[in-house]
């Protein structure tokens, strides 16, 4: 169920919930702005970083590269990204496994946001978990798009 993300306890709980399912400790939703992703909640991310993921240019970062592309970006482990994807402060989170995918209109036509979520441990996400997590997209885009 999506909560009503209006309602910021709400939105962290059922973030929190997302996480537990995938055994990981970090997780963000962002919402598109135009080319731009901005925070609506997140949970784990240490305070210090949040003025760096509030808004996220397409294309830059983990998340902004999953809107872009408008598929699902991993790292088996942000702490060694040689790839350039990870933005240099996102090790500061000390996440190694991640993964971004994005919310998409139910018609496939806008990327209305992201999803994240990340773990502590080096990972490489199943293609049943890259699944997964689309499909919770999928329920935003459907909640966000009002149908």
């Amino acid at each position: 169920m999506i909560p009503d993300f209006a309602k910021a306890e709400d939105a962290r709980a059922w973030l929190a919930g997302v996480l537990e399912g995938f055994s990981c400790q970090t997780g963000t939703l962002h919402k598109a702005d135009g080319e731009w992703l901005d925070l609506v909640v997140q949970v784990g991310v240490p305070d210090f970083l949040l003025p760096k993921i509030e808004r996220i240019p397409f294309g830059k970062g983990i998340a902004g590269v999953a809107a872009e592309r408008r598929e699902p970006v991993e790292l088996c482990n942000l702490q060694q990204d040689l790839g350039g994807v990870a933005r240099p402060d996102a090790r500061e989170t000390k996440v190694s496994g991640s993964l971004a995918v994005p919310v998409i209109s139910p018609d496939g036509s806008v990327v209305l946001g992201t999803l994240g979520v990340g773990m502590q441990d080096p990972h490489d996400f199943t293609d049943e978990e890259k699944a997964r997590l689309s499909g919770i997209a999928s329920d935003i885009g459907k909640t966000w798009s009002g149908c």
